[in-house]
């Protein structure tokens, strides 16, 4: 059984379908991305499974229990950040972990000394939060909805704001505590660039629809792929290509040819330019990225 299961969740405001019929799922020690243009539904999906809002039909099971009917006990599983974290400026880190710890019982010291070190604010947990950066908040708001020990983390947005090198970090630490610690993990972003490479798999949301769930490794080991011929001849090698690859769409820039074959052909048809006194300077594997799915996917609305 999947850790969080979501089946044909749907909000309604008034006329107006802002999430409709949603259903997807995400296991132990996966991290689950939601991708999607502005007003694709992400946040309003997130409030409703960790009950920041109401549904309007529809289930959502945490750990096999359904979030509506027994919410106490399956939220004391769930560590939730939606945007940037709500901390005391006043007080320091610790004194704030302190503060959020209390609310669940028994979490020891042992415990937050574990998650300030799994967040890496061991050398500045006893400064005041008004002194750290945004990315510092961002690992200690972590730091607070890991301290229970949650088997699922709900996150929205959580990069907002921070800088590469912040990105990064918050990347590692949330991959690691998918892969290592077993943790679920549902993240949306609107950075396709991140979501590709801190995610295991991304749903892609469109007007409230889901259009497509998609492994990232799937789009890596893709038997096809576009190939980017330089050559001296780009004419001639789109005659040769023409011939020999009949159907296919060949596109040229200046000294380079591309088109969309299989990565087996890649070494026939350099031999075949070759042969035909084609100087080949290089071949070069064009890799579908997760912006191009998208864009697939959704036409390029609301990119």
């Amino acid at each position: 059984m999947s850790l969080l299961q979501v089946s044909s969740l749907t909000k309604k405001v008034r006329n107006k379908t802002i999430v409709d019929q949603l259903t997807l799922e995400v296991d132990k020690g996966e991290i689950l991305g939601l991708l999607g243009p502005n007003g694709a539904g992400k946040t309003t999906t997130i409030r409703m499974i960790v009950g920041l809002i109401s549904k309007s039909g529809g289930q959502v099971l945490i750990d096999g229990t359904d979030a509506h009917a027994h919410f106490e006990k399956v939220m004391k599983h769930v560590g939730v950040i939606v945007e940037n974290p709500d901390l005391y400026k006043y007080l320091s880190g610790y004194d704030n972990l302190i503060h959020f710890s209390r609310m669940t019982p028994g979490v020891t010291e042992a415990r937050i000394r574990e998650v300030i070190a799994l967040v890496g604010l061991e050398h500045s947990i006893h400064d005041k939060v008004a002194t750290y950066s945004l990315g510092m908040r961002q690992r200690l708001g972590l730091a607070v909805v890991l301290v229970h020990k949650p088997s699922l983390l709900v996150l929205d947005e959580p990069t907002n704001g921070l800088d590469p090198a912040g990105i990064r970090e918050l990347r590692g630490h949330l991959k690691d505590l998918a892969h290592k610690e077993g943790v679920g993990i549902m993240i949306s972003s609107h950075l396709m660039s991140e979501m590709e490479m801190m995610c295991d798999r991304v749903a892609i949301l469109q007007k409230g629809k889901l259009v497509g769930v998609h492994k990232i490794s799937d789009m890596a080991d893709d038997e096809r792929t576009q190939v980017r011929f330089e050559v001296d001849r780009p004419d001639l090698a789109v005659q040769i290509l023409q011939s020999i690859m009949s159907g296919k769409e060949i596109t040229t820039d200046q000294q380079n040819i591309q088109v969309h074959i299989p990565k087996a052909k890649i070494p026939e048809v350099s031999r075949k330019l070759m042969a035909s006194g084609i100087n080949v300077y290089g071949v070069h594997s064009v890799k579908k990225t997760l912006e191009d799915k998208f864009m697939e996917i959704t036409g390029g609305e609301g990119h």
